[in-house]
């Protein structure tokens, strides 16, 4: 797997950034006021990506729901618990916002992957569109990798509302890391085994089809 700029400036606009903004902002206006600086860089990126391109950045719109969820999540109260509940939610809600979208003729796995493609090539929007159209094994692929990553998800976010719910506090900060880091990555080995199984398989198939790679 090549690292491309565009990849690393899209994972420094929606990640990094946000980070930044947070940190700097929350000494002056405070926790509900730092997420809400944090939304500014992926906010920005959307609205030039959408001038520019007429499309709407997928990874940023999900970065973007789990800001707005945190606040809304502040507002249920302070407890320690509640917020240690807050941190689950995150995760959570886009683990079934994933599951939601197995039904529909794309699922969210499908967006994401088409806005990293478009980074990657010239035309490469075009170019994954026709390949959704021509490979019926990528449109599988797609699906399994949605229900796999939305089962993770949400598996991991009940776990951990389990865990914040019934332990005590101390035990909940030291094990929940292990948790989430643990499944978070069994899923991206998952996936990077997966994607080359799928791959080769793709390119095995395509000479019989005629679809030229």
């Amino acid at each position: 797997m090549k690292i491309r700029p565009g990849l690393v400036l899209e994972l420094a606009v929606n990640f990094l950034l946000p980070w930044l903004a947070y940190r700097l902002a929350r000494p002056y206006v405070g926790e509900t006021g730092a997420l809400i600086a944090s939304a500014v860089p992926p906010l920005v990126w959307s609205a030039i990506e959408l001038a520019r391109f007429r499309r709407v950045d997928a990874l940023s719109v999900m970065v973007l729901a789990g800001i707005v969820l945190s606040v809304a999540a502040m507002a249920l109260g302070g407890s320690a618990r509640m917020l240690l509940l807050r941190e689950s939610l995150i995760s959570g809600a886009i683990g079934v916002v994933f599951l939601l979208s197995l039904p529909m003729r794309r699922p969210l796995i499908f967006y994401l992957a088409r806005a990293s493609v478009a980074r990657e090539m010239a035309g490469g929007a075009a170019h994954f569109d026709a390949l959704w159209r021509e490979r019926p094994g990528l449109a599988s692929a797609m699906r399994v990798m949605t229900l796999v990553w939305g089962s993770g998800l949400t598996a991991e976010t009940a776990l951990r509302a389990w865990m914040a719910l019934t332990w005590p506090v101390e035990r909940f900060l030291v094990v929940s890391p292990f948790i989430g880091y643990g499944i978070y990555g069994g899923l991206a080995l998952w996936t990077l085994w997966y994607r080359k199984t799928m791959r080769s398989r793709l390119q095995d198939s395509a000479p019989a089809s005629g679809v030229a790679g």
